[in-house]
């Protein structure tokens, strides 16, 4: 178990290669209990080898890591006493009501009889399966599905809940329901989750990490990823040609960059809130008309098409590496 104010999760220098591939190239991580974190990268990054180092179902080729405070390459500290674990296609008995598969995973955990029921009530009404808990899986939707591999990764109460590419397969619906189900996690485990689905890792995740060809680019919370990556633009059509617009903020330090484009000019800006004090009366100063004035916030897949290009797959569902 981590001591307060410590790392749930700690990696140092971990490596992983396949043959002459290097799949994982050096990662240093760190994830504090109780969030929600994102990892980001294209096909082939590296995000479900880090996964399945961090749950041990494979071995470093070097480096270290720390969950919950037991070591991954330990063999006195097993790791997966203190995770839950949950693949991209979770693998369910479907013939079993949910409510049995439930018992099943705690009667592998050694929870008594009476322990895995009340656990099983618990699990089923967090992930919102009351109501299904004796249909067989078979009959249940994908996103009923999900939130039953969710309910059997909390079964033995983990501080750390991994789950790899937890909504790829889902519809819209399916998606807002795991998400919400993962707002709800906050207060029992940590959630460490792949994705490539941008807009949901910005609307739910505290902090993110991107990676690429198996490297760390970056980490940081959501909000320091947009002001240091994608800071904010400002539209404006104007009744005139925007050069004379142009020439005007040339010299404004809070301008970073401007494109302009018959009577339209985008501006980049550096501080947002002297932009947009300055702008108005800098364009009724000069006797430029303005037609429109719009306020553009930068989103997740902004920040990540800067860091990683516009090579990086943001539609796949699932990577080798």
């Amino acid at each position: 178990m981590a001591a307060p104010g410590e790392a749930i999760i700690r990696c140092e220098g971990l490596r992983k290669t396949y043959g002459s591939v290097e799949a994982l190239k050096g990662l240093n991580l760190t994830v504090y209990p109780h969030s929600i974190f994102g990892l980001l990268g294209p096909n082939g990054a590296g995000k479900s080898t880090t996964i399945k180092l961090l749950t041990r179902q494979i071995r470093p080729t070097s480096g270290q890591a720390w969950v919950a405070g037991a070591s991954i390459t330990s063999a006195k500290a097993d790791v997966r006493a203190c995770i839950g674990y949950l693949s991209e296609q979770p693998a369910l008995y479907t013939w079993m009501s949910g409510q049995e598969f439930l018992d099943f995973t705690g009667e592998l955990f050694g929870l008594s009889a009476s322990d895995r029921r009340r656990r099983r009530d618990e699990l089923l009404e967090l992930v919102g399966l009351t109501a299904a808990a004796r249909r067989r899986i078979g009959s249940y939707s994908n996103g009923m599905r999900q939130r039953l591999g969710i309910a059997q990764a909390l079964v033995n109460r983990p501080e750390v809940l991994f789950l790899d590419e937890p909504v790829s397969a889902l519809d819209p619906i399916g998606r807002k329901e795991i998400l919400e189900l993962f707002q709800r996690l906050k207060g029992e485990a940590t959630v460490f989750f792949s994705s490539h689905v941008l807009a949901d890792v910005d609307r739910i995740c505290d902090a993110v990490a991107v990676l690429n060809h198996g490297e760390l680019l970056v980490q940081a919370s959501i909000t320091e990823l947009k002001e240091r990556y994608a800071p904010p633009m400002i539209s404006v059509e104007l009744e005139c040609a925007a050069e004379d617009l142009q020439r005007l903020l040339a010299r404004e330090p809070w301008v970073q960059h401007i494109t302009v484009s018959g009577s339209r000019a985008t501006l980049l800006v550096r501080d947002l809130a002297t932009a947009k004090r300055a702008l108005p009366a800098l364009l009724v100063n000069a006797g430029l008309p303005l037609l429109r004035y719009e306020v553009t916030q930068p989103t997740l897949e902004d920040v990540f098409l800067r860091l990683v290009g516009k090579e990086g797959n943001l539609s796949g569902t699932g990577e080798e590496a």
